[in-house]
């Protein structure tokens, strides 16, 4: 009963995290069709921000997380201005091989004035262990867990209630329809990517706070396909159902079956999800007339 507490909670904690990257995919992809391989590298973009900010430079921690969404959602901005706007029109393969080169460019980057050695994170989220009743939990990942869930429910928020998160959804839905009601749909493109690389941000800040700050934090990133392909690529709440079982089904299979099936099973769901329903267990079914 503690190791399927323990494991629960662990998924839990994992899953949430994947939900609020995965947030990030979704909101590009309902907003402009496109699939952005480098979310991974905006965790780093985060956590090293973060690490600068407190860990070298010695600035408070309500400035350092200033700072770091500053620096997230300037970077949101300048990739959409400068490298996906360029590329409307053009076929989404290139696209998609944009978004790829531009992960190696943000990690080439990083490297360049970081490092590539691990380094520890400054002390932001205490991780003394906590009991709940036979299991016991590091205290970060309870803290990553509510700051996950409070963030998800904020941008749910954000979406129903703002002018801004109402435009966003007219775009998804159809972009000539909003454009004929006014909508800049460039500002909405830039607003999808300035939150996408918001959340992850805080995402690698929390993920860095649990594992310390190196390149292996945006490997996340590519884990986090599979939440986005089960829930479903044009699917918020799919998203967050999918973060949930992806994270759970990791922890299980790791702590029950045999460790490292975690890293496999997965991308295995995955498969399986596409050849059973291809859009996702949420996603909008898309039928083409040729």
């Amino acid at each position: 009963m503690a190791l399927f507490l323990q494991l629960t909670l662990t998924g839990l904690t994992n899953g949430m995290l994947y939900a609020l990257i995965a947030l990030g995919i979704v909101l590009i992809f309902k907003s402009s069709d496109v699939i952005n391989f480098a979310q991974g590298e905006f965790l780093l973009i985060g956590a090293y921000a973060m690490f600068w900010a407190v860990g070298q430079v010695g600035l408070p921690w309500p400035v350092g997380i200033l700072i770091t969404l500053a620096v997230a959602v300037l970077a949101g901005v300048l990739v959409e201005r400068l490298v996906l706007r360029p590329l409307i029109g053009e076929p989404i393969i290139s696209v998609i091989m944009v978004t790829i080169g531009l992960s190696s460019l943000i990690r080439a980057i990083i490297s360049l004035f970081f490092g590539t050695a691990s380094q520890p994170f400054p002390n932001f989220i205490p991780r003394t262990p906590v009991a709940f009743g036979p299991a016991v939990v590091p205290a970060d990942r309870l803290w990553a867990l509510g700051l996950a869930v409070a963030l998800l429910a904020l941008f749910i928020l954000f979406f129903r209630r703002t002018n801004e998160g109402i435009a966003m959804r007219a775009v998804a839905d159809d972009q000539q329809a909003a454009l004929s009601m006014g909508i800049s749909i460039q500002r909405v493109f830039a607003i999808a990517w300035a939150i996408a690389a918001v959340v992850a941000a805080i995402a690698g800040v929390l993920v860095a706070n649990i594992v310390g700050v190196s390149g292996d934090v945006s490997r996340i990133g590519l884990r986090v396909f599979p939440v986005v392909i089960l829930g479903g690529l044009d699917s918020i709440p799919g998203a967050i159902v999918g973060g949930v079982i992806i994270g759970l089904l990791e922890t299980y299979s790791g702590g029950y079956l045999k460790p490292g099936l975690e890293q496999v099973v997965p991308f295995v769901a995955l498969i399986l999800i596409l050849m059973v329903k291809p859009y996702g267990l949420f996603g909008q079914t898309r039928i083409e007339r040729v």
